[in-house]
């Protein structure tokens, strides 16, 4: 058992230094503390089944990799995904503001002029983000797309009736960030 649980310990530690990932990342990918992954990689202790199974999706290996010497296969360890997310995150976002350029111009094309159409992609794209950052694990920057999101939406709504002059309606946009920074707060604490 000892020994099964050194080679996790040295899987586990060269996936997270190959990663990247300091042990405090990794362990808010897998709602576990750093001191859990410090324990894991000091062969102190092994990460049950299911752990071990999100550990094998975050870096893109198998269960089977993690629990078996792998002698020179580190090598042939694939790039960690994140890249990929961020190049699909980019890539989503372009193309929310391509086709509200391409409505744009159809729309100027038959005579209608609407600049909005642009700024109201702005949300919409945060949306996409958040929607794509809460798939791919990274919690810690939903905080910043949901402020984000609330200004916009407020800042859309706002030039949408510009002549209205509605300005006290980013007063709004405090008690909303209360509610955003205080659900937060109520977070599920780490796994020890």
């Amino acid at each position: 058992m000892d020994e099964l649980k050194k080679v996790v310990a040295r899987n586990i530690l060269e996936l997270r230094t190959l990663s990247k990932m300091t042990q405090f990342e990794l362990g808010e990918k897998l709602n576990y503390s750093d001191k859990a992954i410090s324990k894991w990689e000091r062969a102190e202790s092994i990460p049950d089944a299911y752990v071990l199974k999100q550990m094998g999706d975050l870096f893109g290996v198998s269960v089977d990799y993690l629990l078996c010497e792998n002698g020179d296969k580190k090598k042939e360890i694939p790039a960690p995904q994140h890249n990929n997310h961020l190049t699909i995150t980019k890539i989503s976002i372009v193309g929310v503001f391509t086709f509200a350029l391409f409505v744009f111009i159809v729309l100027w094309a038959f005579g209608h002029i609407v600049p909005l159409v642009l700024i109201y992609a702005i949300p919409v794209s945060l949306v996409v983000l958040l929607v794509l950052n809460s798939v791919w694990r990274r919690g810690k920057d939903n905080f910043y797309i949901i402020s984000a999101l609330v200004w916009s939406l407020l800042a859309s709504f706002y030039l949408s009736f510009l002549h209205y002059n509605w300005w006290l309606i980013f007063a709004l946009g405090i008690p909303a960030e209360v509610i955003i920074y205080l659900s937060f707060k109520l977070s599920r604490t780490p796994k020890r």
